[in-house]
């Protein structure tokens, strides 16, 4: 889930590199098309941790990566952002991570009658995803997840609040670090790639 189409995983093979050079880890990523495309790449540090100015180093430096192996034909906008508070999972240890919170899951395939499963994670016993649904704990394979989030929650935004104090962040500045940031030379706004195959600045 972390790369679902073969062109998402042709990118998270070239950049991650990258963003394991530099200190973080790959969370998501996502080419969404539309009028112009989307290249969506979530990335946070070891502690969880993903300011402002990390988005915008990251994504600096994956520009200049990706102009050098041009993977995505024609104009695109990139952005790097943080997993955000009701983050997606999409790693089998993101499940152990975050045992004892409430998450919803989708499976790709009809699992004893149904795809959504809303409920609190167990973490991971013998390969499978653990949840605790109402009619008891269903183990579930990674590989059949074709979705996966952490449901917000006042518990869980206290959580993610005590979790920036503890690392030095003021809390009266609101969750700034988890939200979905858009970093492509903030003055300039977004680099854009043309048709021809080179990046400009829209």
């Amino acid at each position: 889930m972390l790369a679902k189409s073969p062109m998402d995983r042709r990118i998270a093979d070239i950049i991650n590199p990258t963003v394991v050079d530099m200190g973080f880890g790959l969370v998501r990523v996502r080419l969404m098309s539309g009028r112009v495309s989307t290249l969506q790449i979530m990335a946070e540090r070891p502690d969880g941790g993903m300011e402002v100015e990390d988005c915008a180093q990251l994504s600096r430096r994956l520009s200049a990566v990706l102009d050098v192996e041009d993977p995505i034909s024609g104009e695109y906008v990139l952005e790097v952002s943080s997993p955000g508070i009701d983050r997606p999972l999409t790693r089998p240890e993101d499940f152990e991570r975050w045992a004892g919170w409430t998450a919803r899951l989708e499976t790709d395939e009809l699992i004893d009658g149904r795809k959504r499963f809303k409920g609190e994670l167990r973490g991971v016993e013998d390969g499978e995803i653990l949840i605790e649904i109402p009619e008891g704990v269903v183990g579930l394979q990674f590989d059949w997840l074709a979705d996966a989030k952490l449901v917000m929650t006042d518990e869980l935004i206290a959580e993610s609040l005590k979790a920036r104090k503890a690392q030095g962040f003021d809390p009266g500045e609101g969750p700034k670090g988890f939200d979905d940031i858009e970093t492509d030379d903030e003055t300039d706004g977004p680099a854009r790639k043309d048709d021809a195959g080179k990046r400009e600045d829209a």
